[in-house]
């Protein structure tokens, strides 16, 4: 089926926010709602969205969106989150940031950070940090995978095991109702669970698109997580589950 130019729009939108609302939609287009709804299920049809209620998000399935166009999506509210986690973090202190697009804006709101020691599997991370003369960075060797930056592999995992960390910062491709962070890699979540059982304090950095999305690969629960930075609040239910494990939720504060 050929797209209409609206669309064609709707697609963009969804690319870079990770969700479109039905509501939003038509006052940006100025059609009805009605129009809107035919659009998203025409999309829906042809398998480049799924249905959500209010509106769709890009499909759910067993490989992750690409690493640039992941990049891009929800930049304002990514940057958002990370300047709200990089303000938990104190000067002096030791981390571990994993592989993603949150992470590395995490990475950025640290430049200021003075004496920092970054434990990292993320090549982007290694190369923001060096503009960080405070920040020794270390890297934990393995196996680089083209398409992100990232090291995987039982190499990475035995790295991440020689340190003991004050924060583990930590993203995640999807968090499910019942408050499990998934992932699309096994070995990159082997990588991830070294780093939860390495820190003293676990931090999640996941933009709201996360919500909802499905990927095959558990990574652990948020009952596992101190605090979990996003910038829309949690799900009620979900929110009550944070409270009864002790999982701080934070937003960013308007600036």
């Amino acid at each position: 089926m050929a797209l209409s130019f609206r669309q064609s729009e709707i697609l963009g939108i969804a690319r870079v926010e990770g969700r479109v609302e039905v509501e939003e939609l038509a006052r940006r287009f100025g059609v009805t709602l009605q129009t809107i709804r035919r659009d998203l299920t025409e999309l829906a049809d042809t398998g480049k969205l799924d249905r959500v209620h209010g509106g769709a998000m890009l499909r759910a399935g067993v490989a992750n969106i690409g690493y640039e166009e992941r990049r891009l999506m929800n930049a304002d509210a990514k940057a958002a989150i990370a300047r709200t986690c990089a303000a938990a973090i104190p000067e002096n202190s030791s981390l571990f940031l994993n592989i993603g697009t949150t992470t590395e804006a995490v990475a950025r709101a640290l430049l200021d950070h003075r004496n920092l020691t970054v434990v990292t599997n993320n090549m982007n991370v290694a190369n923001i940090l060096v503009a960080n003369e405070s920040c020794d960075v270390i890297v934990a060797g393995g196996v680089l995978r083209r398409s992100d930056g990232g090291l995987v592999g039982d190499l990475t995992t035995d790295a991440i095991g020689h340190f003991k960390v004050d924060y583990a910062i930590i993203g995640t491709s999807a968090l499910d109702a019942d408050g499990d962070l998934l992932d699309f890699d096994s070995q990159e979540v082997r990588v991830s669970r070294a780093i939860l059982r390495q820190s003293r304090q676990s931090y999640l950095v996941a933009d709201a698109s996360k919500l909802g999305r499905s990927a095959p690969v558990r990574i652990a629960s948020l009952c596992d997580i101190d605090a979990v930075f996003t910038n829309a609040a949690l799900p009620d239910d979900l929110t009550r589950r944070c409270s009864d494990w002790g999982t701080e939720i934070r937003l960013p504060r308007s600036r």
